[in-house]
């Protein structure tokens, strides 16, 4: 079931959720360079993903290590970072490679087989706030035993990634399960048996839905300090029709009290569906392809708040293709970050329900209407 809360990640402001996870190139978020960070919206875009394998060119994890962790070296205390190997642009699953050693990724340089211990090392050296463990994520249709075995993995690594991490950051468990919904049942089980966080947790995090507790600037009684999940595996050819209850079988899994991170859900609809299911934090690369194909996001939000401060009137003084991405990127993740919003405000207000079903109607009849013009 939908539900809103409020988010505290190390130095990083309190965030409303859902939010969205802005996804960077080496902790910084795509064309936009430490300078502007500022103009994006705060605290909304204080959540930044990093994946971890995108260091494994240039400067070193080592480095990074000896510098003091990313947040150093870039200069981003006041930000969280979220390391998760997977960033669903350039470092994708490659599950045909992965065997029991460890995960297989395409890489900017190449494929490369990632082992608990290599990816516990990168985590230790980059210090991100929050990381998921290491996971075997696998397309929708691969067979019944390939996903059992991807489960299997996948709580194996876990095992070995908590047993190796660090004393600072905090774990999320990784589930899998492909699109087999027996099996993302079976993970998030067994996920949710372990004690993902230990002794070592830094996270405080309060919720509440439109049916129990509500965010109006009073203090939440239901308050802990626990570590959460990270929903993989999706993004990998299952249909909108099956993954609501790929969704649901996962989440009804869970203690409600744990935070649940997903990846793979991109599109608006995915978004809502999502959020329906109960997630609560989104890493996204839709801004990102949006972008990079020239698009900028124009759909109605339906919000009480001014989030749309920020218009296109920098273009006519941006003279490189660059900064023109800059600022086609800072207004999609306005306007983006502004969809969340309206998304929480519905949660509050005990209209989700509603204010999905007309989402969803209007965009198929605005996408209906431009194929007819086309």
């Amino acid at each position: 079931m939908e539900r809103a809360g409020v988010f505290q990640l190390g130095n990083c402001p309190s965030i409303e959720t859902p939010a969205l996870l802005l996804s960077t190139r080496k902790g910084l978020p795509h064309f936009i360079s430490p300078d502007l960070l500022p103009s994006l919206p705060l605290p909304d875009s204080s959540l930044l993903q990093v994946s971890p394998l995108h260091f494994l060119e240039g400067i070193s994890s080592k480095t990074i290590s000896s510098i003091g962790g990313l947040h150093k070296m870039l200069g981003l205390n006041d930000y969280g970072l979220v390391a998760v190997a997977r960033d669903s642009i350039q470092c994708l699953p490659e599950s045909s490679a992965t065997n029991k050693l460890g995960a297989s990724f395409e890489t900017p340089c190449g494929r490369a087989l990632i082992k608990p211990t290599e990816y516990m090392g990168m985590i230790s050296s980059l210090r991100p706030n929050l990381w998921a463990t290491l996971a075997d994520e696998v397309p929708a249709w691969v067979s019944k035993k390939r996903n059992k075995i991807s489960v299997d993995r996948t709580v194996k690594w876990l095992d070995e990634c908590i047993a190796l991490s660090p004393a600072d950051g905090v774990a999320f468990g990784a589930i899998v399960g492909g699109s087999d919904v027996e099996e993302r049942r079976r993970c998030a089980r067994e996920i949710a048996k372990r004690n993902v966080s230990g002794q070592k947790t830094m996270l405080c995090i309060e919720w509440g839905s439109a049916n129990s507790l509500k965010f109006e600037g009073v203090e939440v009684p239901l308050r802990c300090v626990f570590a959460g999940y990270w929903i993989g595996g999706f993004g990998f050819g299952e249909s909108m029709d099956e993954r609501p209850a790929l969704l649901s079988v996962v989440t009804d899994s869970l203690p409600k009290e744990g935070p649940r991170l997903i990846s793979g859900l991109g599109l608006p609809e995915e978004v809502l569906q999502g959020v329906a299911a109960g997630i609560d934090l989104f890493d996204s690369s839709y801004i990102y392809h949006l972008t990079i194909g020239g698009f900028a996001l124009t759909f109605p939000l339906d919000t009480k708040t001014n989030t749309s401060d920020f218009k296109l009137t920098g273009m006519g003084t941006d003279h490189t293709k660059i900064n023109l991405k800059a600022t086609v990127y800072r207004h999609n993740t306005h306007h983006y970050l502004g969809f969340f919003q309206s998304i929480r405000e519905a949660i509050k207000e005990g209209r989700f329900n509603q204010f999905q079903q007309m989402f969803v109607e209007k965009r198929r009849n605005h996408l209906a209407e431009v194929a007819v013009c086309a």
